[in-house]
């Protein structure tokens, strides 16, 4: 099975178009801009899906499910949510078709036109919103902790698969407090947890951090959020979380009685990652072989492909290699036996490397004789010949050890790409020659961030949690500054 994938280091963009397809996660659609998920890739998201949701149900959050539909109206109410998303709504105008008159094909019928155009919503603050003024009431309502796993729409017109199309499968959650601390604990503890999942379960170091008011999620008073970085030295949204304040809640009407039996408006909060974060595991980890995935997300953890001539050496490797596909299944590891006649062992190797597949186990006569497996690591590639009685500690140990190799070496990539600038030009020939984080001083204006993104294409990525008190200089404008952002270009 020839790879032929194009190198990172030949055309990065290339490569990961090329990864995504030849890997059998996704592929472009008859719909414009919108992709397949093919059950290999869909079987990555799954996995991040029952992390993720075992997370948010240990935090007391519930899932419920909201309208695909919102009404145009919903959108308006609140203003800067309604200008943050009007240019990439998809909008339902009629509700019927019917034949031409020559029966030729199928047409709009003009006189099935809504009322009311609906919104294929491009996120649900607005209809949520809407429904929680009918079931808030009471300080007792509060507080009200709901995410939904939906998918969305908004309109791209520049689409790469995984990283932006136009409809795309995310989760959305969505929460009610009585106090603004709460919310802002909440809107907290979700990066925080977002982070954690990241890094512990995708093996992809993080930076947290806040957002730039033009930056900021449309109807967000804070947005904090996690970025990563990929190998080509370009950073990715990983994951947001958005403090609302009573924006929508006044937008709404949505009110409570407090304990004293005031009226006071709820504080809000919404937050989501979506399936870009596949985008994020593949360009963190993968290499010129294909895909490296970390054990806690492959669909297959370990696969065993027998070397046999003949019948008689079929049967007696899988003799052997039932009880331990029994014993790894049994210590919950995903296992895989590829007997398959129909491919040779070589192909097997090659598809199962492109695929990323953390261990593969190889058995044949002279290792029946020997009483060993060869097994070797998708991660580095290296081979080592192991007795068959203690091959089941040994994938155990293996997984847990590439786990945290491969977020290793993801950290220490993003650690030597953070660079400290202190002048514009400096800041231009480091984000052109090495790329990544750029740790810089800025004046705090709108004004000085457009003239960076507009010159260089860098933006702020975050305001890091942990960031340092030290004054300093604007690289560009020379004015005060309390702190150093990070600026990075990003996909």
């Amino acid at each position: 099975m020839a790879k032929n994938l194009t190198t990172r280091k030949e055309d990065y963009s290339r490569w990961y178009n090329e990864l995504v397809i030849k890997a059998d996660l996704a592929e472009n659609s008859g719909v414009r801009g919108c992709m397949v998920i093919k059950p290999y890739g869909f079987a990555i998201w799954e996995k991040m899906q029952a992390g993720l949701d075992k997370m948010f149900k240990a935090t007391g959050h519930q899932n419920a499910y909201f309208p695909l539909f919102i009404p145009k109206s919903y959108l308006s109410k609140e203003a800067s949510h309604v200008e943050g998303f009007a240019k990439e709504c998809a909008v339902v105008t009629h509700y019927r078709l019917k034949s031409t008159e020559d029966g030729s094909g199928i047409v709009v019928d003009e006189e099935a036109k809504l009322e009311e155009e609906l919104i294929i919503r491009p996120t649900s603050e607005t209809i949520i919103w809407d429904t929680y003024r009918r079931w808030i009431q009471s300080y007792r309502d509060l507080p009200l902790l709901l995410n939904q796993w939906a998918n969305v729409v908004r309109w791209e017109m520049r689409t790469r698969l995984f990283l932006r199309t136009a409809e795309f499968l995310w989760q959305e959650g969505h929460t009610a407090h009585a106090t603004e601390q709460e919310a802002v604990e909440e809107a907290v503890s979700i990066m925080n947890l977002y982070a954690d999942f990241a890094e512990n379960h995708m093996a992809v170091p993080v930076i947290k951090g806040t957002k730039t008011e033009s930056e900021r999620f449309a109807g967000a008073v804070e947005t904090y959020c996690i970025e990563a970085l990929m190998q080509d030295g370009k950073a990715l949204q990983s994951g947001t979380s958005h403090f609302l304040g009573q924006n929508f809640a006044k937008a709404f009407d949505v009110k409570f009685a407090t304990k004293e039996g005031n009226q006071e408006y709820v504080w809000a909060t919404s937050w989501g990652v979506s399936t870009r974060l596949m985008g994020a595991l593949i360009m963190t980890h993968s290499d010129d072989n294909g895909l490296v995935l970390p054990p806690k997300l492959a669909p297959i953890q370990v696969v065993i492909v027998p070397i046999y001539k003949g019948l008689d050496q079929l049967n007696a490797i899988t003799e052997k290699v039932n009880p331990i596909v029994e014993a790894l299944e049994a210590r919950g590891i995903s296992v895989k036996y590829d007997d398959r006649d129909t491919h040779k062992p070589g192909f097997k190797f090659n598809e199962y490397e492109l695929k990323g597949v953390p261990i593969r186990l190889a058995i044949g006569q002279r290792d029946l004789e020997n009483g060993t497996l060869e097994v070797a690591r998708r991660d580095t590639l290296e081979k080592t010949s192991v007795p068959m009685e203690v091959v089941i500690d040994k994938v155990e140990t293996l997984l847990e050890e590439i786990q945290k190799t491969i977020f290793k070496k993801a950290k220490a990539h993003q650690q030597s790409h953070i660079t400290e600038v202190n002048s514009y030009e400096e800041f231009k020939v480091v984000l052109e020659e090495k790329g990544g984080f750029l740790a810089a001083h800025w004046d705090g204006t709108a004004t000085t961030e457009e003239k960076i993104k507009n010159e260089t294409k860098a933006t702020i990525r975050c305001i890091p949690i942990d960031v340092k008190n030290e004054a300093g200089k604007c690289m560009v404008t020379g004015k005060p500054s309390p702190y150093r952002v990070l600026f990075a270009k990003a996909y």
